[in-house]
């Protein structure tokens, strides 16, 4: 049987929090030494990293620990944005086995970096998988990389996301073992027989119909429908768009995974962001490269948009659930939490009404990884759900 736990601690001394965490994870989930630990940290501990990775690894008694630094972490119903907050969940049993994995030096590495971090996991591939990855935001090139490990491991499902923080430090960190570095990427891979759900739920819904491009060069959309591009934004803003850098917070794109879908629908489309707009030449830039013929759609990110997903994908996951949860993760946006919602803990208490009093951490990501169409996708605006079950006997 899976045992976890997690456990929390907003003590200012590092070494305390990592102790009372630790100490609360371990005796949640009964046990007196973990084979696995996950450690998310904020900011405000930065210069301690090593001391409470140091100190959970000890208390845990074990090395196949990871996480990384997250502008908020979130332990149970316990959501923190700011100040000191450390959560840390552990598990263990005869069903499941951790692997941990650093590949150090990203940038321009994406496929040597995806082949080493699969050289490193391989080996401990089981009947059931998961890799959990975790990045530096700033420096891996993401899409590249997740895109080359998931050929280097193309039955493996993948969630995760990238560190963030909140401007104090200027760097984001990644955990593995008792050592916190940036520019590398960490990560688990657990295996076993286990169950396993996976789940996104997106912050964005659709503002109108989707358009055709009919003009484009390199990432820069100019016509959509044959009209200016930025005109037709400019409409679907509505009145965002007499402020421009607010309408950039709001309103994105969304991109089909189906080439030629004639809308936007839930579940089948990726987030982008609009990076740059010209109302002089009547287009818009965007994070992707579209094509001429492709389809997009405008999407506006709003709490109660949000919500309503959250509600939908959670009332999924409970409805398919063979047996109850041993535990689990969650990686949610910085763009949600209680700067969008106006209240914190809002998630995970959704969470926690649906599936239960289910051991539960994660952090506030600067990207998410999660299941979008059938296939493990960078995703943005979102909130990944990685539940482990239990067999049933």
């Amino acid at each position: 049987m899976i045992r976890a736990g997690a456990g929390y601690s907003n003590a200012r001394n590092p070494r305390t929090a990592a102790a009372e965490a630790s100490t609360a994870a371990l005796k949640q989930a009964g046990l007196s030494r973990a084979d696995g630990a996950f450690c998310f940290a904020t900011p405000a501990y930065g210069g301690a990293y090593p001391m409470i990775l140091r100190e959970v690894t000890a208390r845990t008694h074990t090395l196949e620990a990871v996480g990384c630094s997250g502008t908020g972490v979130i332990a149970g119903e316990t959501e923190t944005e700011s100040g000191h907050g450390l959560a840390v969940l552990v598990f263990g049993g005869e069903e499941i086995d951790a692997r941990r994995f650093f590949v150090p030096s990203l940038r321009g590495r994406a496929k040597d970096v995806a082949k080493e971090i699969a050289t490193a996991v391989r080996p401990g591939l089981g009947a059931s998988n998961l890799l959990f990855l975790f990045a530096d935001t700033y420096r891996i090139e993401a899409e590249p990389t997740l895109e080359a490990l998931k050929s280097q491991l193309p039955e493996v499902p993948i969630a995760g996301g990238g560190a963030s923080e909140d401007g104090s430090l200027g760097e984001t960190y990644v955990f593995c073992g008792d050592v916190a570095s940036s520019d590398a990427v960490s990560g688990m891979l657990i295996s076993g027989d286990f169950g396993l759900t996976l789940a996104s739920s997106i912050a964005c819904a659709p503002l109108g119909p989707a358009h055709r491009i009919t003009a484009a060069r390199g990432n820069v959309i100019t016509e959509l429908g044959g009209r200016p591009a930025y005109q037709v934004f400019a409409e679907a803003a509505g009145p965002l768009a007499a402020d421009m850098r607010r309408a950039l917070t709001y309103v994105f794109v969304g991109i089909p995974l189906t080439p030629g879908a004639e809308r936007l629908e839930r579940g089948k489309y990726i987030v982008r962001n609009i990076s740059g707009v010209s109302e002089e030449h009547g287009a818009l830039a965007v994070a992707a490269q579209p094509k001429v013929g492709d389809t997009i759609g405008f999407l506006l990110r709003d709490a109660e948009r949000a919500r309503s997903d959250l509600k939908s994908t959670l009332e999924d996951i409970a409805g398919s659930l063979e047996s109850p949860p041993a535990f689990g993760l969650y990686f949610d946006c910085i763009s949600r939490g209680a700067g969008l919602y106006n209240i914190p803990g809002h998630d995970s208490a959704y969470i926690r009404r649906y599936l239960g009093p289910v051991p539960m951490a994660g952090f506030f990501t600067g990207f998410e990884i999660g299941p979008l169409g059938g296939a493990s996708s960078l995703l943005q605006y979102t909130g990944v759900l990685a539940i482990v079950s239990n067999r049933k006997s």
